[in-house]
């Protein structure tokens, strides 16, 4: 793929995990201006007058890399002198970048915030626009020149990744005038999902319900907390009032998700893709087999969810189950995860990962590099974002749960895998596709769930702990499959001419959120208003991204067997993975790793896995 799409994904990179309040009581909010949880972005720029100098100064070096355009044939110096200066300026963009969406993250309600956010865009598309004669030009030379100027300039190493996938996408590559305008335009076609994000985290007017005699605000993160409340009747009058709130945006949302899909399959036409999904999954060479064996392993797997459900009707001592029972603890624990707690139980789930991720991740956690505390205006969710030389930051909206602790261990995974990436690579291979993020940081969860199982003080916390490994299987791998499949489905009905809109969505997703919970076996009432949960889903504004949570929870559950099991060579194996950024394509790399991921066997194991653990809650509850 071009280096342009390489670094906006490597921006882009954030692993949004949700976050629940303990059954029975909701947590009161902390004080998020304790300086101790917020982020030191002066490590970034001193102040928003230097970030704003600097960005002027990036502004001012565009016009040079337009000028290089009709050089790259001259020799195999000026090939390098055009990509190195080409990758200055995009290193010195992520910078920008990142200092600019951690502080939207934090206030989305922060006109300046917003402004600084869209500034960010523009400047994007200015860069990408200068540049996009790069790749035609590069495809121009072909193969045989290529190999000649990285035999002649070992300072072209670097750079062999991208000239490789240059060449590989030379098919897809339109006129250099045609990439030019549409990387002007990426801005604007960006536009539908900041229209989202904008109406979601800050203009919309959420509702508000009592809960343990209090107001709580039901905005995404309220929704989060209460959905996981003990009491049933709590949770229904949550998911009416909530997904009545959605409702009224039905057909906005609608709009704004449409636009996107239109776009997706507009830009696969042009560029001679078959459907969306290949397009998009051929930027980083991954197979569309991948996508499509998963939705059939996962959609032949449905009989071990539904067990799951059965087994979750019985614990909760329900007459019946709908979507609002999801969430609540099958075995309630009052136990409390403070962030202290939770850094000090990662560090000790951490250790079969050896000294050299020990090391990064205790030196991390020493510096002021997360913003943890939710706060008004602050985005749900989490994610972590790095900026090269500099490491990560992570953002979190910690409530003290167990959840609050798997997402603690999985943001630090994406966490280290940046460090390790960029210790490792040069700048223009240190970002890395999510196809392998979520591998890194679901394999910190795997690790941290098997330290709490020897951890565990008795029966009774044995079994919370294979309770939140069975729902993070549901969460992880079966809902983001049935997200993909959605995303299939949403792309596809496009294609065929067919029209899209707010209730076509609903309809979609309705049919997905019976099979999948086994409405139509008895399994689970699916109540009409939850169908509209498509509009609640940020990520289906990243097309074809979701899957990769459920691919990477079939990796990562053999890894983390493996990596906690000591068997010999995983661990290096694993770390090894993490080191190599993006210089090897991410589907070769874990194959070369032993997970062939568009094959049925790491789906296989991992159902195996789960009903492993189905086995071992069914013993442990008849005794």
């Amino acid at each position: 793929m071009s280096f342009r799409l390489t670094l906006l994904a490597a921006l882009l990179c954030a692993a949004t995990v949700p976050l629940h309040a303990r059954p029975g009581a909701m947590t009161p909010a902390p004080d998020a201006t304790d300086p101790r949880w917020a982020w030191d972005l002066t490590r970034i720029y001193p102040s928003d007058a230097a970030w704003n100098a600097e960005r002027l100064e990036v502004a001012g070096a565009i016009p040079a890399l337009a000028a290089a355009r009709g050089t790259l044939g001259r020799d195999a110096a000026a090939l390098r002198t055009a990509l190195d200066a080409q990758s200055a300026v995009w290193q010195r963009l992520q910078r920008l970048w990142v200092y600019a969406s951690t502080q939207q993250s934090t206030d989305a309600r922060a006109p300046r915030n917003q402004e600084r956010s869209r500034l960010m865009s523009s400047l994007w598309g200015q860069i990408a626009a200068a540049v996009a004669w790069t790749d035609p030009e590069i495809q121009a030379l072909g193969a045989a020149k290529v190999d000649e100027y990285l035999r002649a300039e070992p300072g072209l190493k670097k750079h062999e990744r991208r000239l490789r996938d240059t060449l590989r996408l030379a098919k897809h590559t339109l006129a250099p005038e045609t990439e030019a305008a549409l990387a002007a335009l990426s801005p604007v076609l960006g536009s539908p999902t900041q229209t989202r994000s904008q109406l979601i985290d800050s203009d919309a007017a959420w509702p508000s319900i009592e809960i343990d005699g209090r107001s709580v605000k039901l905005n995404d993160t309220g929704y989060e907390m209460a959905r996981q409340h003990a009491d049933r009747d709590v949770r229904r009058r949550t998911f009416e009032t909530f997904w009545k709130a959605y409702g009224q945006y039905e057909g906005t949302l609608g709009t704004l998700l449409a636009a996107r899909v239109e776009s997706g399959n507009v830009n696969a036409k042009l560029r001679g893709h078959p459907s969306a999904a290949a397009a998009s999954l051929a930027q980083f060479d991954i197979p569309e087999q991948v996508v499509r064996t998963l939705v059939a392993e996962t959609n032949k797997a449905l009989p071990t969810l539904h067990r799951y459900f059965k087994l979750r009707q019985k614990l909760l001592k329900l007459p019946d189950l709908h979507y609002h029972d999801i969430y609540p603890k099958m075995v309630p624990s009052a136990r409390s995860y403070p962030v202290q707690e939770a850094a000090a139980i990662t560090l000790e789930a951490m250790k079969p990962m050896g000294e050299e991720y020990m090391g990064h991740l205790r030196t991390a956690l020493s510096m002021r590099t997360m913003h943890v505390l939710p706060a008004d205006g602050k985005r749900s969710g989490a994610y972590a974002t790095g900026v090269y030389g500099l490491g990560t930051f992570v953002f979190l909206n910690h409530q003290d749960t167990y959840d609050s602790l798997t997402t603690f261990a999985h943001e630090w995974g994406h966490g280290i895998h940046t460090i390790l990436a960029q210790r490792a690579q040069p700048f223009e291979t240190a970002s890395y596709s999510l196809f392998v993020a979520e591998t890194a940081s679901i394999t910190n969860e795997a690790l941290l769930t098997q330290h709490m199982l020897r951890t565990a003080r008795d029966k009774s916390e044995r079994m919370f702990v294979l309770d939140q490994a069975l729902e993070r299987l549901r969460a992880s791998f079966f809902r983001q499959a049935m997200f993909a499949e959605f995303e299939l489905q949403a792309h596809d009905a496009q294609q065929r001419g067919e029209a899209l809109s707010g209730r076509k969505f609903t309809e979609l997703y309705c049919g997905l959120l019976r099979k999948y919970h086994g409405a139509d076996q008895g399994v689970m009432t699916i109540d009409p208003q939850v169908c509209r949960e498509w509009a609640y889903i940020p990520h289906f504004h990243r097309p074809f991204y979701v899957y990769v949570y459920a691919t990477s929870t079939a990796a990562a559950s053999q890894f983390g067997q493996d990596i906690a099991a000591g068997k010999p060579g995983v661990q290096q194996t694993f770390v090894n993975v993490l080191k190599a950024g993006s210089s090897v394509p991410p589907y070769q790399l874990l194959k070369e790793a032993g997970i062939d991921l568009a094959t049925p066997a790491p789906y296989q194991t991992l159902v195996r896995h789960m009903n492993d653990i189905l086995d071992e809650m069914e013993r442990l509850a008849a005794s």
